[in-house]
């Protein structure tokens, strides 16, 4: 596939039953594991540190996955990290940070380095997260930049797990 590229002899890892939309790009050091999904014109570039994507995590249209390089200061750089069933809305910006699993990143978000969503968070679409921030676990967070809201309701914990497996339901209607 034309969309699905190495980076320096660094190959993406692509795991079993993966929808990958033609017009997304997957490039360089890229893992994405079983049952996920990459939607129309996302970018997932880990040219300069990795990126990996745990089992059915979707990432929706036209969203920027990337990394931080290794420097002196930071000789890890900020690699991506995404949990399993993780849903990311449309025209997120993810840059070198961890999303733990079942969390729900709304549309249009910007969530910066070092950053990280611990399990159960929902961050409301156009929200920003700032470099180094932690969001805890089991709480909505909103605005720019991003301001812990409330707890979340047992509905919406559940939810987590719904988005995840209709996306997995609508990506195996792609592969078919």
């Amino acid at each position: 596939m034309q969309n699905i590229e190495a980076f320096q002899n660094q190959s993406p890892h692509i795991g079993q039953d993966v929808f990958i939309h033609s017009s997304a790009s997957v490039i360089g050091d890229v893992h994405i594991n079983q049952d996920s999904s990459v939607w129309p014109g996302t970018v997932i570039r880990g040219d300069v540190n990795f990126i990996h994507i745990g089992v059915g995590s979707n990432v929706q249209d036209l969203s920027i996955l990337h990394v931080s390089h290794q420097s002196n200061s930071q000789p890890d750089g900020s690699p991506l990290i995404i949990g399993d069933h993780v849903t990311i809305g449309h025209q997120v910006l993810l840059h070198g940070c961890t999303i733990e699993d079942e969390c729900l990143i709304g549309m249009g978000s910007i969530v910066m380095d070092k950053v990280v969503v611990q399990k159960h968070v929902v961050l409301a679409a156009g929200s920003l997260v700032p470099e180094g921030k932690v969001l805890e676990s089991g709480y909505l967070y909103l605005g720019r930049p991003a301001k812990r809201i409330r707890l979340l309701t047992e509905d919406e914990i559940a939810h987590f797990m719904y988005s995840a497996n209709h996306y997995i339901t609508l990506k195996n209607q792609y592969l078919a």
